[in-house]
Order: C-alpha cells, then sequence, then structure tokens
C-alpha cells in the first residue's frame, strides 16, 4: 500500500510517516518505479506500535529499542535462551513503564473530569 493509505489507516500524517522514515523507524518495504513508498501490514503495524507509544511519552531511542526488541524476538532466528530472555526482560520493562504511564494518565484525566465537573456545578448554580 502507498503512504497515503498507510495514513489513513493509522491516522498518522504523511510528514509524520516520512518523519519516522527518516529517523529510521520504519523503512518502506519497497517502492514504485515512480519512487513512491510501498508498505506492507508489517510496516503498518510497527507505524501503530510508534503510534500507541507516542501518547505514552516514549523518547525516539526508546522507541527504537522496543521495536528492535520485538523484531529480534519475531524474527524466528534462532537466540540464545538467555539473550532470549534478556530481550523479554526489556520488552517487559517498557511495558512496566507503560502500565505506569497509563496510570499517570487515568489520574490527570480523573483530576480535570473532577475539575470538569466542578465548573458545571458553578455554571449550574447560576441559573
Amino acid at each position: 500500500m502507498q503512504i497515503g493509505e498507510v495514513a489513513d489507516r493509522t491516522g498518522l500524517s504523511l510528514r509524520t510517516i516520512r518523519h519516522y522514515e527518516e529517523v529510521g523507524l520504519v523503512v518502506p518495504s519497497a517502492r514504485t518505479k515512480g519512487g513512491f513508498r510501498l508498505y506492507t501490514a508489517s510496516d503498518l503495524d510497527r507505524l501503530m506500535v510508534i503510534r500507541r507509544m507516542k501518547p505514552l511519552d516514549f523518547s525516539l531511542e526508546e522507541m527504537r529499542d522496543l521495536l528492535e526488541i520485538t523484531d529480534r524476538l519475531s524474527a524466528g532466528e534462532p537466540l540464545e535462551e538467555t539473550e532470549r530472555e534478556r530481550l523479554r526482560e526489556r520488552l517487559d520493562a517498557y511495558r512496566k513503564i507503560a502500565d505506569a504511564r497509563c496510570e499517570t494518565l487515568r489520574a490527570q484525566l480523573m483530576a480535570a473530569e473532577d475539575f470538569a465537573a466542578t465548573l458545571h456545578r458553578k455554571l449550574g448554580a447560576r441559573d
């Protein structure tokens, strides 16, 4: 699929997808004879991982590291058990960070909703 379809499916802008390509997070699987980028379902999945990491404030370097971990674990190449375990531990560390950041966002959302409810009550008291 071409970059426009990928943008539609991921909700990312063309500029953002090109930026992720420039910084090495995703590489189009191929190009047409005319030079248009072509992406596979696997590339789309990779972009969705990046998209999901962004609101949790993961840095580009952290994204790159996590993608490298998942690439190595799913590559099908034989890994020594110690290496596989090390990669799984690093992946679990990212899971724990994501869980903690989600909890922080939940607390912030609750505070924001409480504030909005307070404003609604104050407006209702004036009527």
